[in-house]
């Protein structure tokens, strides 16, 4: 049987390749070497050391159509695998840290029936069990070791038929940094309605300067991120903020 180190130690191989935004990438080709984007990486690691098929639209097609997405990895963490907490899955080499998108159920219907992607960002890496990630992060970073310390995440997953093994210790608390992202009720103030400023002032449109970051002001900022080689994930943490040139107050 596959575990995860198996997935984690594949990862390891690649670090340095390019970054991709919206990328498909052939699961069965065992001497691909890049671009990625984040879900296909951690998609194509699983299915070379497994053969399975996950975190994609659609699990049934022939794996050099199959197109990955953090919204996929989301409907299957709930329906076929396991979700776990992000203190078990830091300590879990192969795990799965994902940042679920906020996705509308209509579009996320779209992309069952069409294969397309439609805007609803998220981010997924790979955990080293030690506390570290390796991901396919973003344009100007390409796949990396990272940490998981100071960044949003919502849960771990656990796919059926991987082996996982859990390192002792335990996971240290951290504090969360401010992030405003797409929630309901939306978020809003001062610190958004600057955001939206400098969303319009960089060429990103909201569509409004009103203060709440709602559906347009969470599209300007993925449409930003790409832009700017970020992490798409339709948040604004501290890099985003800083690549905006706003200071981030309390969410």
């Amino acid at each position: 049987m596959s575990t995860g180190n198996d997935i984690f130690k594949i990862a390891l191989k690649h670090l340095n390749e390019e970054y991709e935004y919206g990328v498909v990438v052939p699961k069965d080709d065992k001497k691909y070497k890049g671009p990625w984007d984040c879900a296909e990486f951690t998609s194509w690691c699983v299915f070379q050391t497994s053969t399975i098929l996950y975190g994609c639209l659609n699990n049934s097609v022939h794996p050099s159509r199959a197109n990955a997405y953090t919204g996929a990895w989301a409907s299957d963490a709930k329906n076929l695998g396991e979700r776990v907490s992000m203190d078990s899955a830091c300590l879990i080499p192969g795990a799965m840290l994902l940042r679920c998108p906020r996705r509308r159920f209509r579009n996320f219907l779209k992309s069952i029936f069409t294969g397309k992607k439609y805007n609803q960002e998220g981010h997924i890496a790979i955990s080293d069990g030690k506390g570290g990630t390796v991901e396919a992060h973003s344009k100007n970073k390409g796949v990396v070791c990272d940490r998981v310390k100071g960044r949003r995440w919502d849960f771990g997953v656990l796919i059926p038929g991987i082996e996982y093994k859990r390192n002792s210790g335990i996971f240290p608390d951290y504090k969360l940094p401010v992030v405003y992202r797409l929630t309901y009720p939306y978020m809003h103030g001062e610190t958004v309605k600057r955001m939206q400023k400098k969303l319009l002032k960089k060429g990103f449109d909201p569509k409004g300067k009103d203060g709440f970051y709602g559906p347009n002001t969470y599209k300007a900022v993925c449409d930003f991120q790409v832009n700017s080689g970020l992490v798409v994930d339709g948040e604004v943490g501290p890099e985003t903020a800083k690549a905006l040139g706003i200071r981030l107050t309390g969410a």
